[in-house]
């Protein structure tokens, strides 16, 4: 008589050793403080709403289907919920981060109601619409300074160690929440029915799949992400204006992160963000010269690897940091 065992694993040798780098990554931000100078403080954290911001618009573009040019709107709620609430009310700006978190979700929602019966470019125009409405609305509102903007006077109380302590421990939470979480949401049976939506929207409807009841929540779940990146970023910057905080410049972070980096895998968008935060700070010194460098990179990429770089590596060795799939390693009689 034969038996069979078969074992099934969800994670690899490359995966183990991301997550231990990962969690060594995150664990060892907020020590940055006693060992490491203010420039490379700055950078970490630029760098960790970079990854942030890119990582969300990957939900909605490469799971949802939901491709925004809007993400600003939630970059600049984000910031001006965090100034508005440590300023004018006496928060504590550390602990009005998650707040406005929650209220650049809030705002999503109304939002949503209005841009999902727009499908395609005209979505993503829509979104567009709504950032710049928000920006000019901003704009014209004395409380928050009108055009001329807000400085983060509240983090005056605070000394410089304080101050680089408090941020890179956000910057932990920041990356474990988006990145973290969005690893945990593809995992689970959310996730699967996510992927479904992704690979084929008609085709998990007609399986029982609520498509419209998952873009709605990765699509809040986008913003209340985002939403966090730019209060955390604006909080290190110490001032916010409108045409900082709505942007369009972010969207257009997001997209370069994702389509270079590789659209639909959680490990694209780490690797986008990475390469874009790097040119920038290697080449920003070459003024427009290098923006149009950074674009046709992205032409050159959507025309001949849509997968982006992470598809590019794959092909010649198959090392997943963040492995979504279940694998037969062993089959045995």
């Amino acid at each position: 008589m034969s038996h069979s065992n078969v074992i099934v694993r969800r994670q690899t040798t490359s995966s183990i050793i991301a997550l231990v780098a990962s969690v060594l990554i995150v664990m060892a931000i907020p020590t940055m403080p006693y060992w490491a100078s203010n420039g490379h403080i700055r950078w970490v954290i630029e760098l960790s709403c970079l990854i942030a911001i890119a990582q969300m618009w990957n939900l909605l573009a490469g799971y949802a289907g939901l491709v925004s040019v809007g993400q600003q709107a939630f970059i600049g709620v984000g910031g001006y919920v965090l100034f508005v609430f440590a300023n004018n009310m006496g928060f504590n700006p550390f602990w009005t981060v998650p707040l406005s978190a929650f209220a650049a979700a809030a705002v999503s929602i109304p939002a949503y109601m209005l841009l999902r019966r727009l499908e395609g470019p005209y979505f993503a125009i829509g979104t567009w619409v709504f950032a710049e409405a928000l920006r000019l609305l901003t704009a014209n509102i004395s409380y928050v300074n009108g055009g001329s903007g807000m400085s983060l006077r509240a983090m005056a109380q605070y000394t410089p160690d304080q101050r680089a302590l408090g941020l890179t421990i956000v910057s932990s939470l920041l990356l474990l929440l988006t990145v973290g979480g969005s690893y945990v949401l593809l995992r689970s049976r959310f996730g699967l029915a996510l992927t479904a939506v992704r690979d084929e929207p008609v085709a998990a409807a007609s399986q029982g799949v609520n498509v419209k009841r998952i873009r709605l929540m990765i699509w809040i779940m986008a913003a209340a992400g985002t939403g966090m990146a730019g209060a955390l970023y604006y909080m290190a910057q110490l001032r916010i204006t409108p045409d900082a905080g709505f942007d369009p410049y972010w969207s257009s972070i997001c997209i370069f992160s994702v389509m270079v980096g590789g659209v639909g895998r959680l490990e694209g968008p780490v690797i986008g963000a990475l390469l874009y935060f790097f040119a920038t700070r290697f080449f920003g010194q070459f003024g427009a010269t290098y923006l149009v460098a950074l674009g046709l990179l992205t032409l050159a990429m959507a025309l001949f690897s849509p997968g982006g770089i992470w598809s590019l590596l794959s092909k010649s060795r198959n090392w997943p940091w963040f492995p979504l799939t279940r694998t037969v390693v062993n089959q045995s009689q």
